[in-house]
């Protein structure tokens, strides 16, 4: 992948054989080994104090030990991990994908480990930009439901607040009963106020202030 020169990298392995040799790998691609780790019971406290760019996870003697490793990394860093295997394990790599690997090669030589690094960093880029935008409609179908909700509160305060109000008043007025007709008239007046006032209030929250809205509703000179 163009414009991927040095990465910060976490190594872990149960061997500590196959360790080193990855690490001489890693660094002969010209990234940085920011850790080794062999223990399940460390490498999550590892990644979290490391934040890696990549992490790297070979199968060593125990499959589960692999996969353990692997739970333990994507639970606490939102980096790519890349698992190495020596021959491909159907079983395994789907285990391993319903635990959070995002890739994995069944061969380490340095160009096969490169090819797959920039490979990876590509998807996994392209999934961040995919998740955010899913994430932005989301929240966009959120606000737009809400701005509906809102309307619905409005037209509701409007008919209880207002309309009754408004017709008790009419009634009295009608029976000549001006002093109920007045108090219905205040009730809603005030009722109003109330909700122009929130009205108001839930448009400053979403950015649009009173001034903008004096402007847009001001009568167009012909």
């Amino acid at each position: 992948m163009e414009g991927i020169h040095h990465l910060r990298v976490l190594i872990a392995n149960q061997r500590p054989d196959r360790l080193e040799l990855l690490a001489q790998v890693v660094k002969g691609l010209g990234h940085e080994v920011t850790a080794r780790e062999i223990h399940v019971s460390d490498v999550a406290a590892v990644t979290a104090r490391e934040r890696p760019d990549v992490a790297l996870v070979g199968l060593g003697e125990s499959a589960e030990h692999a996969l353990n490793l692997i739970s333990e990394i994507v639970s606490e860093a939102f980096c790519p991990v890349i698992a190495l295997l020596e021959a491909y394990d159907g079983d395994w790599v789907n285990e391993a994908a319903s635990r959070g690997v995002f890739a994995y090669i069944v061969d380490s030589r340095p160009e096969e480990l490169q090819s797959a690094i920039d490979i990876t960093l590509r998807r996994f880029a392209e999934y961040q930009h995919l998740q955010g935008a899913f994430e932005r409609r989301i929240e966009e179908t959120r606000r737009e439901a809400e701005r509906r909700r809102a309307q619905q509160r409005h037209v509701l305060e409007l008919h209880d607040g207002v309309m009754q109000a408004l017709s008790v008043a009419h009634l009295a007025l009608e029976l000549d009963r001006r002093e109920e007709s007045q108090e219905a008239l205040l009730t809603a007046l005030e009722n109003t106020r109330a909700i122009v006032r929130r009205s108001l209030d839930q448009l400053g929250e979403q950015g649009v202030p009173l001034r903008d809205l004096i402007r847009d509703s001001a009568p167009t000179r012909p």
